[in-house]
Order: structure tokens, then sequence, then C-alpha cells
């Protein structure tokens, strides 16, 4: 199949066509040409203005739920949704059923068949069945495919355990994914501790929970020299940890969420579970912090931490609500949406994921097809109908958003929104 792309802004600052406008021609999966014009049959031709064309997109921790909770998604619906969302690489949480524990639960997810141009990168346990006692065989996994490791939503508690995997990784310059959470001080908080819990009456919980864990896996990646990734920060504070744990030169990378970034814990005072999160949603000036931090390069990755929750587990009380929501098909948008220029939005979700977790790929001649198509100009409601997902969990339902995806390419397989 051949594709040809007309008047494209490129934005890679890795091509040699960095911010210049261009035809690209893509002929069974390989870009052939790159120029100011192509005169070339073609299969297919892409023209519209305003339009952009970038490395695909990366998405870090996006919630595993096949095998074994398809009744919440099945791969393909995670890859369609990644699709629609402008995502190329999908990392997956390994707290599925069975947990991605082993060589076999990893070769699952790379060798999955969907037709949609994604890729999926399983994130491998770092403890057996993710319940933080013994360390999971993390060695086996990385020669299989893993990309990184993680218990995913159960983070690891013990030091002494995850001191142990930082040094298990260490040996293959492996990157340990934290969402950091002192269960121990958190434990039946429902939302962020402060003035809006206490007038509504939901048990919070405190941001020290998190800045403990962050504090605590910092000092361990100074002492084991490992790369420690925390996903899913929210606060000012462990902002400030981090930030000063690079200027050491010690390695440690974040990422925050577009709901951290849009809402904060004022909007939860209507019960709306799907605004339940697991970091909760923080105050207004922390969501502030949390932009001001994106936008001068402190946070490194916006990821979706995209979690498909069935109906039964989000229509009812919010105490037994289930924690998250959906957000592939969201993310840019809501970016767009809170003033982040092109150039801010690129770096956290396709050239900072990249670098970090060594994802290859640029837009040059003879290069393999990984491209994201979007227009960042377009306005638009999010709705239902824009959700690929078999769950509809978004608390961006009705919002307002800005920047459309037109089209993703991999390789081979081709996705038009």
């Amino acid at each position: 199949m051949t594709i040809l792309i007309r008047k494209a802004l490129v934005k890679d600052i890795h091509s040699p066509f960095h911010n210049k406008v261009c035809d690209l021609l893509i002929q069974y999966g390989r870009i052939e040409q790159i120029s100011d014009t192509i005169e070339a049959q073609a299969d297919q031709i892409i023209e519209q203005e305003n339009l952009i064309v970038s490395p695909g997109w990366v998405d870090i921790f996006t919630s595993g739920t096949d095998p074994g909770f398809e009744f919440k998604d099945r791969l393909r619906n995670t890859a369609a949704s990644a699709a629609k969302g402008g995502f190329t690489h999908v990392f997956l949480t390994p707290n599925s059923k069975p947990v991605v524990q082993n060589k076999t639960a990893v070769q699952y997810i790379i060798n999955h068949e969907h037709p949609h141009p994604v890729e999926f990168h399983p994130i491998g346990a770092i403890t057996k069945n993710t319940e933080g006692k013994e360390l999971a065989e993390m060695f086996e996994m990385k020669d299989a495919g893993a990309i990184a490791f993680s218990d995913g939503n159960k983070p690891v508690q013990s030091s002494g355990l995850i001191i142990k995997a930082m040094q298990y990784v260490k040996a293959f310059d492996g990157v340990i994914i934290q969402v950091p959470d002192d269960q121990s001080v958190s434990a039946g908080g429902q939302m962020n501790e402060g003035i809006v819990s206490t007038q509504i009456g939901l048990p919070g919980k405190p941001g020290i929970a998190e800045e403990i864990i962050v504090s605590r896996d910092i000092e361990l990646s100074a002492y084991t020299n490992s790369h420690v990734h925390f996903t899913g920060v929210t606060t000012s504070k462990s902002i400030q940890l981090i930030e000063q744990a690079k200027q050491k030169g010690l390695k440690i990378t974040c990422s925050t969420t577009p709901h951290h970034l849009y809402f904060c814990d004022k909007d939860v005072d209507g019960y709306d579970t799907n605004l339940k999160f697991n970091p909760p949603l923080r105050t207004k000036d922390e969501r502030k912090a949390l932009i001001d931090a994106v936008q001068s390069g402190k946070i490194d990755i916006i990821t979706s931490h995209h979690t498909a929750q069935n109906t039964d587990l989000k229509v009812c009380e919010f105490e037994y609500a289930g924690y998250g929501a959906i957000g592939l098909e969201s993310a840019y948008g809501v970016l767009g949406s809170l003033g982040l220029d092109t150039d801010q939005i690129l770096s956290t979700i396709c050239f900072n994921p990249r670098k970090i977790f060594k994802l290859s790929d640029t837009i040059n001649i003879g290069e393999s097809a990984d491209i994201t198509l979007f227009d960042p100009t377009q306005a638009y409601e999010f709705s239902v109908t824009d959700i690929k997902s078999s769950c509809n969990n978004s608390p961006f339902i009705g919002k307002k958003l800005t920047g459309k995806i037109i089209g993703t390419i991999l390789k081979t397989k081709t996705n038009q929104n």
C-alpha cells in the first residue's frame, strides 16, 4: 500500500525535516521519499489544512485487562482506543489475570493480533502475582520483551523488596515504574485529604502518602544507581523532590496524567465516580503546579492511566466505585484545551517517553513508518461516539477539547479518523 501525505508540517526534533512543510511518500510500511512536492500515484492521499506529522505517540501506563478481565476491555478494543487517540505504542500494566510475570504472559501480549496501527509493550511485574512478597522472574521477562517493570496499580510497599528489584534491573539497564503511594498512610482514602473531603464526608488520601514513597525511592535509586520512573505524580512537593534528584544526576523521571491537569478535588463534590482516581485529584493550587511543571519541563511524560471499568463498578456509591477512567481517546484534546503548545505536548507524549524507554524511529527517508497525524486547531465536544473502549467511564464526555487526531501509521497498518 502506498500513502501520500501532502503539505504536512514535520515535528520531529531528531529529523533533518523538523519544522519543515513537506510531502511524505510511504510504501509498504517505509518512508520512501520526503520532499517539498511529490508527484506519485498513491492508494491513499492525506491532505488537509493545519496538518502536522510527528513520530507515533507513546502511552506508558495503560491498565491491562486482557487476559482475565475481558468483560472490561479486550486488547483489540484497547488498540482501537489508542489509535483513536493518536498513540502507536502502549505500555500495558501487569495487573491482568494471570499477572504478567513470566515469558509466556509477555509473549501473549506482544504476539496478540489486531488490525490497528498500535504496538503493545508489556510491563512485567516486579513481584509474583503483584503481591509485594517475592520478586518475579524479571530477567526472563526482559528477554521476552518486557519494556519496564512495575506492580502497576499495586505499588511495592517493602523497601527491602524494591531495593532488590532496583539492583536486579540495573544489570540490564531496566526501568522500575512506581505509582507513589504509601498504602499504610492512605488506607481507606477515597479522594484527596483536605477541605473538600471534610465537607462532603469522604475519607481522604493525604499527599504525604505519595511524597513518602517518592522520597524513599529516590534514596534507594541513589543507593543502587538504578532508574526509577514515578507515574501519577500529583503534588508540588513530589515535583520538588524529583527535580532535586535530577539536579544531583540521579536516574529519576516522572509522569502525570491529563485528568490531574484538568480536574481538582473540588470537582469531586458531585460524587462523580468517573473522578475517583488513585492517586486522587488534588487541590486547585496543586493542579496549577502540575501544569507549570509540564510547561517548565520538570514533568517528563504525560500518560493516560487509561483504566476501563465496567458499569457495575462506576454506577454505584462513590466509596464502592472502582478507581480510574479511560483516557487514551481524549488525552490529546485535553492537553490542547489546557493551552499547552504543540512542542510541549510532543515532548511529553512522544520524544521524552521514546528517549526514556529506548524506542527508536524518526521521520526520515528509509525509516519504518511510525507516525501520528494531527491538527492542533480543531475544537470539538468529546462524546461517547469518540470512545472505542468497551467501557464509557470517562469524565471528559461533554467537555470542549482542542486538537484532533487525523490518523496513525505504523509500518503497514493505518488508521484514519
